[in-house]
Formats: C-alpha cells, structure tokens, sequence
C-alpha cells in the first residue's frame, strides 16, 4: 500500500490493542520512515479526535515504533514523536480510568528506563502526568515528597529553578513541530509553482495554485511566527536564570572574600598568642643572676659552675709500713712470734679491705689487735668469766665427774685402726 494520508488514518483506524495488530501497524509506519513528521502528526489528530479506550492502543502502537527504531538506530521516529509525545500521552491520561492510568504510568516508566527519549522530552511528558495528578484525590503522594512518580529512577524531579523552563522548552519543540511541516509543504508548493522548467498553467488554474500557495505560505509563516515567540520566551527564561545566578555569584563571591579576610585575621592573631605563650614560657625558664652570684630558675637556686668530682677510694693497697699501729707494745723473747702472727694478719686484714679488681673483701675474722691507746678491756672479780678457771671450780666439776674415764681405756670400743689414728694425732697422750 502506498503512502497517503489516507492509507495511516485507515490504519490507526483498524488498530486493536492484540500485539498483531500493533506489530503489523508498527511495521508498515516505520518501513514508511521517510513520512515519519506527518505520520506522527496524523497520530496525534487521531488521539485527540478518538474514544477514551482507543486512546490506550495509540500509545502502545507509538512505544512500539520508538522502540523499535532505537534498537535499530534509526532516530526518524524519535525525532518525530519527540516533540507530540507529552501532549499525545497527556491527552491519553487525562479522563482514563485509574486501570488504563496504570497502564500509560508503566508504559513511560519504561521509557525512562530504557532512554528513549531525550532527558527534557521525558521529564515533560513526567511533569504533564504530575500536573494532572495533582487534581486527583489520592495521587498527590509522589508530588508531596518531592519525588517522580515513576519508580524506575531511570529520570529525577528537575529542580525548581528549572521547573518554569519545562514547559518553555514544550512550548518550543510543539512549535517547531507544527511550523517545520507547514513551512516544508510551502516550499515545496513554491518550487512548483515558479519552476521554468514547467509549462504556464491556464490562467484560471494558475490563480488557483496562487491561492493554495498563499494559503499554505500564510499558514507556514503564522508556524514560524509561533514558533519565534516560544523560544523568545524561552531564551528570556533562559536569561532570568542567568540574571538570578549572576546575582548570585557576585554574592558568594563577596562572602568568600569576607570569609577569607577573617580566616587570615584569626590565623594571624592565633599566630600573635602563640608567640606570646613562647615568650612567657621562655622567660621563665631562662635563669635570672641573683646577688650572691648563683642563677634562680622559677625561684630556685641553680650553680652554673660544675660540681666537682667525688673522691674515690683507691684501689691499691697501701705499703705495709703505713698499717703499722703507731705506738706498738714491746715484744718479748715468748711474744715475738705471736706478735708476728698479729702483725699479719692485720697487714691482711687490711689487704682484704681493698681487694684489687673492685672484688668483694673476704668475710675473715681476725683478732683485735690493742695498742697502747686503747687497753684491753679488764674483767672485774665478779664476772662469772673471771672465775672460770679458778680452783674452786676445777673442784666442783672433778666431784660432779667423779670416776669418769678412771682406770678405763678411751679407745675401748673402736677399730684398732680408728684408735691408732686418734693416738698418732693426739702424740700418745690418749
């Protein structure tokens, strides 16, 4: 079937919602992708002009088309659809039952997820959904918090600043999607008309092709005209934008000059409490003279000159000479050895006090040796040591022992070879 007007308002009349239908009408448009702007816009007479339930089958017969031209990377139809697509859909929406709703709710959820559409063109046929949601009573949650209504988060709310340029930049794709045609049709019209290479009509003819061809160059200019306008008013939204984050800018940047004058003013007082804290502790440990000569630190007397070394003991021994008491007793002819034997032991008495290699002295108890400075100590007749060899006393123990060991042999009882050492060592006296 050839390409007519005709031929596509007959086959959006023969749709049905069955996916044969909308798979054979989907087929025959888009092998006719060449028409893509005036069969888009014959689809939108039809969803404006047709009943509420068929209105459901035009948007899944366009979401067919759209994707199928993305899989493909033929952008015909995107293009097309682009700019009627927010009017067709609300159209759809509004007035449907809250099934059919649901259903135009998940057809463009999927387009969001998918990425059909241009950022903008999703976010108005979104915002044209919310406008007429917001009337309804029971779906004005999604507008309240703020969020899309969609759940697929394949798009986000624009933010308020942007929200007035939505349906500016709508305004502007409508019209540019109505004058493009209107002016294409035009020319075309005008290029007949004037082309030498065809012969001149009848003039009768002629005056009618005149007049289709100023109808059909008015109707291109009111398009163009409109289209103008729309973006002028989009172009000023554009510069009110401008203007407000122009203002802006001058005024943050005022604050961030502000705030960096007062950072630099509190880093340099910082700076000036630090030192000050430095000197005051400087101050205080630096030790200030005193009359005396000797330095005070925090009121404590400190010397500056170093002490001086403590004297260590030597290590060598001193000569023999100098251990010699200095007034000696006489030595007597009996005495002299046992006044020899005194003299060395104190000489090594005195040797053990200084051990050579820093050792120990050896625990060694030797007798006290009295000079003439210091008299043995005399015991009086009443101690009980004094008497200890007296007569008297020798008589009470014979007489307390009386009989014991008398006549007896002391070696009675032992080995002959035990008693024989007891009697060499002892020279014969037992």
């Amino acid at each position: 079937m050839a390409y007519t007007d005709d031929a596509v308002k007959a086959k959006l009349s023969s749709l049905n919602e069955t996916q044969e239908s909308i798979v054979s009408v989907s087929q025959w448009i888009m092998f006719h992708r060449r028409h893509a702007d005036r069969t888009c816009t014959i689809w939108l007479e039809r969803m404006r002009e047709t009943t509420v339930n068929k209105r459901l089958t035009l948007i899944y017969l366009a979401n067919e088309v759209v994707q199928q031209s993305k899989a493909r990377r033929k952008d015909d139809f995107l293009i097309a659809f682009s700019p009627v697509i927010a009017e067709a859909t609300a159209t759809a929406y509004k007035g449907a039952t809250n099934d059919v709703q649901e259903k135009i709710r998940r057809t463009v959820e999927v387009w969001s997820q998918r990425r059909i559409f241009e950022k903008p063109i999703q976010e108005a046929v979104e915002g044209r959904i919310m406008e007429l949601d917001k009337f309804r009573s029971g779906k004005k949650t999604g507008l309240l918090s703020g969020s899309s209504i969609f759940s697929g988060g394949g798009s986000t709310t624009s933010p308020a600043e942007l929200q007035p340029l939505i349906p500016l930049q709508a305004a502007v794709t409508k019209a540019n999607a109505t004058s493009t045609p209107t002016l294409t049709a035009a020319n075309t019209e005008f290029d007949k008309l004037i082309n030498p290479t065809k012969p001149t009509p009848t003039p009768p003819v002629h005056a009618a092709r005149l007049s289709a061809l100023l109808k059909s160059l008015s109707s291109a200019e009111t398009a163009v005209a409109e289209s103008i306008k729309t973006r002028q008013d989009l172009i000023k939204g554009f510069e009110d934008l401008l203007a407000t984050n122009r203002a802006a800018l001058e005024k943050e940047q005022a604050q961030l000059l502000a705030t960096t004058e007062r950072r630099e003013a509190m880093e340099r007082k910082k700076r000036e409490i630090e030192d000050a804290i430095m000197r005051g502790v400087s101050a205080t440990s630096t030790p200030s003279p005193g009359r005396d000569g000797a330095s005070y630190v925090n009121g404590r007397a400190t010397s500056s000159a170093e002490p001086e070394r403590p004297q260590v003991e030597e290590l060598t021994p001193p000569p023999t000479d100098s251990l010699s008491p200095t007034r000696s007793p006489k030595i007597t002819a009996q005495g002299k050895t046992a006044t020899a034997n005194q003299q060395g032991a104190e000489v090594n008495n005195q040797a053990s006090l200084h051990p050579p290699n820093g050792l120990p002295p050896p625990s060694t108890t030797t007798t006290p040796i009295y000079s003439d400075a210091i008299p043995p100590p005399q015991l009086s007749s009443s101690d009980p040591r004094h008497n200890a060899s007296s007569p008297a006393k020798k008589r009470k123990l014979d007489a307390e022992f009386e009989g014991f060991g008398a006549g007896d042999d002391a070696m009675a009882g032992l080995d002959d070879d035990v008693a024989e050492l007891l009697r060499a060592e002892s020279g014969g006296v037992v």
